[in-house]
């Protein structure tokens, strides 16, 4: 199978009447606002100021108050409380932020982060036997538990007492609990369903707060880091009250006292006081998902937990090299991949390899790769002895967990987003389940062109760059997945230099001039192009300041490339 080559769509040009509106903004941000829906002086200058929305009230959210209750009499009587995560950054960081807030006021507190490898995504009844046998009276789910009706029901056969705090779609029929806190179920009124289950987490912990006399000591943007953590590394919408979360949280994190973190951006060669989403996202997040993906987040958790910069560096140090195994794991198990696909063809509408060599820690980010480079919903599977994990990544044309839905009975577990999706399954059912789901993606995909669409805010020549356009493009931080970074086109240019770099050259630099003005560019995975440029280009790309070894520039950061004059369709 070959690469999908890349729609370009510009934004149609602001209003008149937007444009008028908007008229105290230069006229760049204007149009960078126009583009994202904000039509009005008011709306702009909430999104500018990422304000927390006024009509979010915590009290709006249903079981809410029950949860207050039972954990305030866990509390008073001294029972132990687990918090339950799931293995991700935002199951990681709703954890930590938990088990720090009831750790500071008092209470007998653990967490419990399940191993992927072992029990895998989400409650098992193994983990609760356990958790009884510890002592644990009270299990407070975060990132998971929606979906868990036959171990909520077990848990509470063995005597343990359940609180689900969980942000993904729900089922029709809820899990027996003391308390549910999911803003999408049924008939609940807080206004934000987008908030990550490290923004739920958060919700509850201040809550507790306010319901206790020992806070006097916490700050107001306590817990914040770990909430931009989990809420970027999840692919949460960075609109609304997120983005009011994030904006905050990236300022912690930038000024961060938390040796864990500390420990982790020195490693990771970041620079305090310069830390942005994209750093969050592409840096922080995958080393701190790396500990899950090849042995335990445990040590994800202590690292956030800690307050031993000894301790700090140690597991700080481990996690990153971890990362390396999990980078290099992942360019492996993508040929693998890429061997067992080859046989489907373009017109294939999901494509999908099972093998046992496969790692489970990693088949997310293959599905992923694979998913981006074919532009289809790709399926990966770790087969087992018994059991076989799937993980799932979509296109924005197919709702992977609606699929996982229309043949639930086929498997034992499974759940999701719309774009990312898990499963397991017994090896003997996983022919019935790639059948349908192969004929269930051909009726829902028929009749598509199924290209990606790269969307571009406006076009621009290299003359129009000045670096002030840099400070409009800061204002709409922070960006990421519902609030994406500005894009422009520029075309015509000559290519004055062209070589690869990086690990296995799959990068590639140039030098691009419109005879006037010259820039540095870099085209992240765009390598093996280097042989093969026309003379003249167009590119879509970000317009950035570049820092390296303590020295500014602004360059290009290249998301695709096209010849000159080449018509596409819109």
């Amino acid at each position: 199978m070959t690469k999908i080559v890349k729609r370009w769509q510009i934004h149609p040009k602001i209003l008149p009447t937007v444009d008028q509106a908007l008229k105290l903004y230069d006229p760049i941000l204007r149009q960078l606002l126009f583009n994202r829906g904000y039509a009005t002086e008011e709306s702009a200058e909430l999104f500018l100021q990422a304000k927390q929305p006024t009509i979010s009230s915590e009290t709006q959210l249903t079981g809410l108050n029950e949860s207050l209750k039972r954990i305030c009499a866990a509390i008073e009587k001294k029972e132990k409380i687990i918090i339950y995560g799931d293995y991700d950054v935002d199951g990681v960081t709703a954890t930590a932020l938990l088990v720090e807030i009831l750790q500071h006021i008092g209470a007998d507190v653990q967490g419990y982060i399940p191993n992927r490898f072992e029990e895998g995504y989400g409650l098992n009844n193994d983990a609760l036997l356990h958790i009884k046998s510890i002592g644990g009276k009270l299990v407070i789910t975060v990132d998971c538990g929606i979906r868990s009706l036959p171990e909520a029901e077990y848990a509470k056969s063995i005597g343990l007492s359940m609180i689900i705090t969980d942000h993904h779609h729900p089922h029709e029929e809820l899990p027996i609990a003391e308390a549910i806190i999911n803003p999408k179920q049924l008939a609940d009124l807080y206004p934000d369903k987008d908030l990550a289950g490290v923004g739920l987490a958060y919700k509850l912990g201040c809550e507790i707060i306010k319901k206790t006399t020992n806070y006097s000591n916490l700050t107001s943007s306590f817990g914040l880091d770990l909430v931009a953590l989990g809420t970027i590394a999840d692919l949460a919408p960075l609109v609304g009250e997120n983005r009011s979360l994030v904006r905050k949280g990236i300022q912690v994190i930038n000024q961060t006292n938390r040796p864990g973190l500390q420990a982790l951006i020195n490693i990771s060669g970041l620079k305090p006081g310069q830390i942005n989403s994209t750093d969050v996202g592409y840096v922080i997040g995958p080393r701190l998902n790396a500990a899950g993906r090849l042995e335990s987040a445990l040590d994800s958790l202590n690292l956030l937990l800690t307050s031993d910069m000894t301790e700090a560096q140690s597991l700080a140090q481990k996690i990153d090299n971890q990362n390396r195994e999990r980078q290099q794991l992942t360019r492996n198990q993508q040929k693998l991949a890429e061997e067992l696909i080859q046989t489907q063809t373009t017109s294939a509408s999901l494509l999908f390899a099972a093998h046992h060599d496969f790692n489970p820690g990693v088949i997310g980010l293959v599905a992923s790769r694979l998913a981006d480079y074919h532009y289809r919903p790709v399926i990966i599977v770790h087969q087992g002895e018994f059991f076989s994990r799937g993980s799932c990544r979509s296109i924005p044309e197919y709702h992977i967990t609606d699929a996982l839905d229309s043949c639930a009975d086929l498997m034992e577990h499974h759940g999701g987003h719309a774009a990312a999706a898990g499963f397991t399954i017994r090896n003997e059912r996983l022919p019935d389940l790639m059948d349908h789901l192969q004929t269930h993606a051909v009726n829902q995909l028929n009749g598509l062109e199924l290209r990606p669409v790269l969307i571009a805010d406006m076009e621009l020549s290299l003359s129009e760059l000045h670096p002030s356009i840099l400070n409009s493009i800061n204002l709409l931080q922070p960006s990421g997945y519902a609030n994406p970074p500005v894009c422009f086109v520029t075309r015509d240019l000559s290519i004055k230099r062209a070589r690869s770099v990086g690990r296995d050259n799959s990068h590639l630099r140039l030098s691009l001039s419109n005879e006037w003005i010259t820039y540095d560019a870099i085209a992240f995975g765009l390598g093996d192009l280097v042989d093969k440029l026309p003379d003249r280009i167009d590119i879509l790309y970000q317009y950035e300041k570049n820092i390296f070894n303590g020295r500014e520039s602004l360059q290009l950061n290249i998301k695709d490339i096209k010849a000159s004059g080449l018509v596409d369709k819109y």
